[in-house]
């Protein structure tokens, strides 16, 4: 987990897929901490993405690095504490511009059952589960 919490930090940016209806969606994200031994991500209740999470759970996280990628498939659980939330807006102080721990649209959420596969051109892929 720790791991992969490296990767995405240091990719900056990854994408978060979800499905609505039978419609893939995409979209980028950027948040990434642990919190209580577990991955947590963060986005706003307001958004289409919180609204697919909450129809369909299981999504799958893709980033960049370089010549290396990595993929996440898993399961989303909401963790509805504030010291969740606010631990995530502590780790990326940039957000308390838009959010905060006690807004009512501050979301986080853990991954569950995840997989993450650490890819190369030039080396074989990497898996591992927490």
């Amino acid at each position: 987990m720790e791991r992969v919490e490296k990767f995405l930090k240091e990719a900056g940016t990854y994408y978060l897929a979800t499905v609505e209806g039978d419609q893939p969606r995409v979209r980028p994200f950027g948040t990434a901490n642990i919190f209580e031994g577990k991955l947590y991500i963060q986005t706003g209740k307001s958004k289409n993405v919180s609204k697919q999470i909450h129809a369909n759970p299981k999504v799958e996280i893709c980033a960049c690095k370089g010549p290396e990628w990595l993929r996440v498939a898993c399961t989303l659980v909401e963790d509805d504490r504030v010291e969740a939330r606010q631990v995530m807006l502590d780790a990326y102080p940039s957000l308390q511009g838009m959010y905060s721990a006690d807004d009512g649209n501050t979301e986080v959420f853990y991954l569950k059952d995840a997989t993450a596969v650490f890819s190369s051109f030039t080396a074989a892929p990497e898996t591992v589960t927490f």
